[in-house]
């Protein structure tokens, strides 16, 4: 089973190991209910063949006579959507040895288009339809599966009939001539240029070592220089002939429509698809080895520090009994336990700076339990010895029934969450559930199901279970390491594979104090405010409140996401409140505040206090404003209000948290350095800023001067002071909403205003015309390149923005045309309007994308050219509409959730007139008009007036 358990169990995961501002919490589990197995000789669907998981009813599954296989459902989340999921059985593990990238490669070919539509056609018929290409259409290419993906907005029987008739032609019968072919092998040659480095030459030593002997250890799926370059049509066809069958596709199909016309439509363009030639098995993909190589190690200046465990046991297809996923579900809360103690020990300052365990299956390949570890310093061998101990001691002794039942509400949760997320969940990811479920050989569980399964388990996960589990986990045909490093270490390999022979004492000392808190553990507030002013917004089916401390709230009340309420808190002036030229750490607040605690609890008590509890809290720095945002649920509402106006009222200030942070960027900021678009991301925006310092990234030198004294004399002023607004979007009652904000917010004492830093309004840009040169330590055949046009900023001119993004579509649509579909020298060119709302001016488009250094003049050229023509003339209506429709459809998608309308009004009880502007959103994007568009780029798009930034190779060659 797959899908909602092995989905929530990753997001349980993460969540737990990768320091998360969502803290998840504690609730009574409802009393479980009885999963009965389905009886194996009832006929069932052909996803659940090997399964005794309870059908997912809101599915129909069926299977042409020609073997290819469908799953179709009704979801209207977004309206009038409709999500297409095309998945081959072939992957980069069925690759020939002389065959490696075809899998890929025949990817790319496939969304070209088909002998039945002309080359690059089928994007253009799509963005008419509304459709964004490479987010809305795309494909991916994975070790043991291809799936072409289509999300279709305004999904009428015309669209969704031509869009089936494209894709069944680009299945069935890719145009692979001489012409496509040489095209392709240029742009993934580009794609392999653009990905290499020290991040690729790192991942092909882990596969390497983790799974020698088998086929995954030499099949990435972008395959090689030298294969790509003998590719040829004919090779390319006898791969497409031997995978591209019926029997070995899939095609889900779900959205705002009739699965029976789903079913009809699939039948029509794919009953009659016969394969070429005869079906052949796939190819063993090996089991794990024994003996080999223990330990390798990746030097490279530019990589952090981390260290890599992984103990593997032979994949095998499962039998999707409701007993394997109670193992799972056991397995889980197992790591659950030991990820908790390793985070404990990281939040305290130990050897690590993070470390983590996790079990999955890779590319029906291997089950592998991994151990990832961050050294602090350069002493890896202290970090892993206290990893390893910790392991150790989970692995001597069992925990306390305490551990498991804080895991076992906090997995509850997440269940319970998803259930009540399960009526808004968008059809594309249930769609991808399917597909998932398909390539690991598993069944989909409704999100019932997972929790009566969870349910259905209480009183069985013992401390004798989770023992049993975790040395299970950690036993296996092989256990290697590898390690990333800057710089070489003493002994090499050999020196990391005694590391990990050496044998280590259980730290007992790692094991946590269990125990739960309840709100009243907050700080308290003052005594509750009330409403002061109320004005009803009825045109956006909301109103304004204004509690009588001055803090105002928009309230919008509205089912639209079941049992989910969102907040989002803004206060004092954001960027706006330091100066562009000073040496305040605006960095740190984020990367540090939330992780400080609240009053007297520490990061551990408020995980605590959010133990079965769906709350959150997360910082973010806009123009003009400081936020602080959560998700919740209305039995959660009142407390969830209540931190995050503590968080405000009572911040905790503790050196740990800002030492971690500090210790974080030293580790991660080396790998800037990897590759040109890295260091392009690093140094664009705050080169664009006119070297604004709020959007500088630190280095380890400028992180290390920080200290707590100073981090908080910076950040203390900043919480404490400038006015309050409250959004709070939801399925709530209102006047439980009224309460909660009174005793919360509105118990905060009045604010004074805060003035922002002298400077701090002004929002500059770089020097029109001006060149800079920077250099990179990754590949000598890889460079990046910008160029960036000055527009301006500030809401009262926010039609001219929204105008610009058009103008940034249309510029994209023709750099990709020209730089990529016609001269096949990048990837990934893109183009970008920025416009901060918050500041006047300092806007800026800007083109940009990683060539090779001899293209990056010509990249300049194309770009200085398009320009100028869009200047000068015109833009055709057709070139235009396939601009704006996207954006459009985008809009009527986007509306209907509660988080577009937020991102819309945020800050509108400070500027009324940002609700008179909502009004125009669709018809300044819709009614734009060629002349328009013109007149903005002879407005901005000047001949000499671009800033160029070149990211060159700071090696010669090699």
């Amino acid at each position: 089973m797959t899908s909602t358990l092995r989905k929530t169990a990753l997001a349980i995961l993460l969540s737990t190991t990768l320091m998360p501002v969502a803290l998840q919490a504690q609730t009574t589990v409802p009393v479980a209910s009885t999963v009965e197995a389905v009886p194996a000789s009832q006929e069932r669907p052909w996803l659940y063949e090997n399964s005794e998981i309870p059908v997912d009813e809101s599915w129909t599954f069926g299977e042409l006579d020609n073997g290819l296989r469908y799953a179709v459902k009704h979801n209207g989340v977004p309206p009038d959507q409709a999500s297409i999921r095309i998945r081959v059985d072939a992957g980069s593990l069925h690759e020939r040895d002389d065959e490696l990238g075809y899998a890929h490669l025949l990817e790319h070919l496939t969304f070209r288009g088909s002998t039945h539509v002309p080359d690059g056609e089928a994007k253009r018929i799509w963005q008419r339809f509304g459709v964004f290409f490479g987010s809305d259409s795309n494909a991916s290419t994975t070790p043991t599966q291809t799936v072409y993906q289509l999300d279709l907005p305004n999904a009428n029987p015309g669209v969704l009939g031509e869009s089936m008739q494209i894709l069944s032609g680009m299945i069935r019968d890719p145009r692979i001539n001489a012409q496509s072919v040489g095209a392709e092998k240029q742009i993934v040659q580009a794609e392999l240029r653009e990905n290499d480095g020290a991040s690729l030459k790192l991942s092909d030593a882990t596969r390497k070592l983790f799974f020698q002997g088998q086929r995954l250890a030499d099949r990435a799926p972008i395959g090689t220089v030298a294969s790509l370059q003998n590719a040829s049509p004919d090779k390319l066809q006898a791969f497409h002939d031997r995978w591209y069958r019926p029997e070995n596709t899939v095609i889900v199909m779900a959205g705002d429509g009739d699965p029976a016309t789903y079913e009809a439509l699939i039948k029509q363009y794919f009953a009659d698809w016969k394969g070429n030639g005869k079906a052949v098995p796939a190819p063993d993909f090996g089991d794990p080895t024994t003996g080999g190589a223990v330990a390798d190690v990746v030097v490279d200046p530019t990589l952090p520090a981390t260290i890599s465990i992984l103990t593997e046991r032979p994949w095998r297809l499962k039998q999707d009994t409701i007993a394997y996923n109670q193992g799972l579900m056991t397995d889980l809360i197992a790591r659950l336990i030991i990820n908790r103690r390793l985070e404990a020990q990281a939040r305290a300052g130990g050897s690590f700076l993070q470390a983590s365990i996790n079990s999955d299956d890779i590319s029906r390949s291997a089950n592998v339990t991994s151990v990832q570890v961050v050294p602090l310093g350069t002493d890896w061998k202290k970090a892993l010895e206290d990893v390893r101990s910790v392991i150790a001691d989970a692995e001597a002794s069992p925990p306390s029934q305490e551990d498991i039942d804080r895991e076992i509400e906090f997995v509850g949760t997440q269940f319970r969450s998803s259930l009540e997320k399960y009526p808004y969940e968008s059809a594309a990811n249930q769609a991808d559930d399917i597909v998932n479920a398909v390539d690991i050989r598993e069944s989909v569980a409704a999100p019932q199901t997972a929790l009566d399964i969870f349910q259905s388990m209480q009183g069985k996960i013992t401390p004798a279970a989770i023992l049993a589990s975790t040395k299970a986990q950690f036993d296996g045909v092989n256990t290697r390491i590898l390690m990333a490093s800057p710089t070489p270490i003493e002994g090499g390999a050999p020196a990391l594979a005694a590391a990990l022979s050496t044998p280590v004492t259980a730290d007992s000392g790692a094991r946590i104090t269990q125990g739960t808190l309840g709100f009243d553990a907050l700080p308290k507030l003052g005594a509750p405010g009330t409403v002061a002013s109320t004005t009803p917004l009825p045109q956006l089916d909301m109103e304004q409140l204004t509690l009588s401390n001055g803090v105002t709230v928009l309230l919008r009340q509205t089912p639209a996401e079941s049992d989910t309420v969102r907040v989002l808190v803004r206060f004092g002036k954001g960027y706006q409140a330091f100066s562009p030229d000073g040496d305040a750490p605006v960095w740190s607040g984020p990367a540090a505040l939330i992780d400080s605690g609240v009053g007297d609890l520490d990061r551990e008590a408020l995980d605590k206090l959010a133990n079965g509890r769906r709350i959150g809290i997360a910082f973010d720095i806009d123009d003009d404003a400081f936020e602080l945002s959560a998700e919740t649920r209305p039995q959660d509402m009142a407390g969830q209000l209540q931190l995050l106006a503590a968080k405000l009222a009572d911040p905790r200030w503790a050196p740990a948290p800002v030492e971690r942070a500090k210790a974080a960027v030293a580790v991660g900021y080396p790998s800037y350095e990897t590759s040109a678009s890295s260091v392009l991301q690093r140094d664009l925006t705050w080169l664009l800023s006119g070297k604004d310092r709020r959007y500088l990234v630190p280095d380890g030198k400028t992180a290390a001067s920080l200290t707590p004294e100073k981090f908080k004399e910076t950040w203390a002023p900043q919480l404490a002071a400038g006015p309050i607004e409250v959004l709070l979007f939801g399925d709530f009652q209102r006047p439980e909403a009224i309460a909660a904000l009174e005793a919360s917010f509105g118990a905060l004492k009045p604010r004074e205003a805060e003035a922002p830093a002298p400077d701090g309004l002004v929002h500059r840009f770089a020097k029109a015309g001006e060149t800079v040169t920077e250099t990179h330590q990754g590949p000598a055949n890889q460079a990046a390149v910008a160029i960036a046009w000055e527009t301006s900023g500030g809401e009262a001119k926010v039609t001219q923005s929204r105008q610009l993004d058009v103008l940034a579509e249309i510029f994209q649509d023709r750099l990709f045309e020209r730089f990529r579909a016609e001269q096949a020298k990048s990837y990934s060119p893109f183009v970008s309007s920025n416009w901060p709302t918050g500041f006047d001016s300092g806007g800026y488009l800007v083109a940009a994308s990683q060539v090779e250094p001899g293209n990056v003049d010509l990249f300049l050229k194309l770009s200085r050219e398009i320009a100028a023509d869009l200047a000068a003339n015109p833009v055709p209506a057709d070139e235009l509409q396939r601009a704006v429709e996207p954006i459009r459809q985008l809009i009527l998608r986007a509306s209907s959730g509660n988080t577009f309308w937020m991102d819309q009004l945020e800050g509108a009880t400070r500027d009324p007139q940002k609700i008179q502007r909502l009004r125009s959103l669709l018809s300044d994007y819709t009614n734009v008009t060629p002349a328009e568009i013109q007149a903005l780029a002879a407005q901005y798009l000047k001949p000499g007036q671009g800033f160029v930034l070149k990211v060159l190779p700071a090696k010669s060659g090699g």
